[in-house]
């Protein structure tokens, strides 16, 4: 007579949830038992409220914050709003943009605490991306290819986590209307921008500030110095998200100058959100790339 052990395989469900600061609606992932949620801000452009989620007019918004002559701004979700995305998971990775420039990592870290005093095995990590657009856009990426490879909860963050020490993100920004607005950028610089056809070239910091690297005047020279200022950082060749709002010619430019270094790069595309669309402006890319 023999005797058989039965051993229940218990899965895990997974749920990466990042805010708008993503440029991802949806995302297919080839992880067994994963899902993907993106937790909206808001924009406020005058008296209306936009919604960043999917139904979101872009083009509305953005000729509507164009048209208005006061400051626009964003609102980040509320711990209630992350809340009710951790529902129904047993491990979740939160990615949110960059703390300096928003309140919704602290109400996503807010929103761990509280869920978790209710659900106390469920595994929640919060990642502040220090970062925006593309480079929030490769952590989600990455996020949905380790848990593919089956890794444990604890296994996925200590991987993103060395993971993110090796992303950077560079931005081109070639209108500033709303910068000067807001009163973030000398109302001077903002008109010679515009009259000059000067694109500002900068990157995420390591602290999470976005900072201005150089003012390339013609977007020949900005595409060319992005490339460079990619290569000074580490860029061996590796993954690059570009994120951009309604610029196809530099996307295929910058791409074309990837290539002719790094043939085998691969080279992901995602039209801006709201969010970053309301940040990098008309002709704005937000470029994430793995060193």
């Amino acid at each position: 007579m023999y005797n058989y052990l039965h051993f229940e395989v218990i899965k895990m469900t997974w749920k990466i949830i990042a805010d708008s600061g993503c440029d991802y609606r949806t995302y297919e992932s080839a992880a067994p038992d994963t899902s993907f949620v993106s937790v909206p801000l808001t924009i406020q452009i005058g008296e209306t409220i936009y919604t960043d989620d999917a139904n979101l007019d872009t083009d509305k918004m953005m000729e509507d914050m164009y048209a208005t002559t006061t400051a626009s701004k964003s609102a980040c979700p509320s711990p209630d709003d992350f809340m009710r995305a951790f529902e129904g998971a047993d491990n979740i990775i939160v990615v949110t943009i960059t703390g300096t420039l928003s309140g919704s990592h602290n109400s996503a870290q807010v929103a761990k605490k509280l869920y978790q005093e209710d659900h106390p095995t469920t595994n929640i990590h919060v990642i502040d991306s220090l970062s925006a657009g593309g480079e929030v856009d490769l952590l989600v990426r990455k996020l949905h290819q380790l848990i593919a490879q089956d890794l444990d909860f604890d296994q996925v963050v200590e991987v993103i986590t060395k993971y993110q020490e090796k992303t950077k993100l560079i931005f081109v920004l070639a209108k500033v209307d709303n910068l000067v607005k807001n009163g973030r950028l000398n109302k001077i610089i903002g008109t010679v921008v515009g009259l000059l056809n000067i694109r500002m070239v900068g990157q995420a910091s390591d602290t999470g500030t976005l900072e201005l690297l150089h003012k390339a005047r013609g977007q020949k020279k900005a595409i060319s110095t992005t490339f460079e200022e990619m290569l000074k950082a580490g860029y061996k060749g590796g993954h690059i998200t570009i994120a951009h709002r309604r610029n196809d010619k530099f996307v295929e430019q910058l791409s074309a100058l990837v290539h002719e270094k790094f043939a085998n790069a691969d080279i992901e595309v995602l039209p801006t959100s709201g969010l970053c669309s309301f940040y990098a402006e008309e002709g704005g890319l937000l470029i994430g790339y793995e060193m």
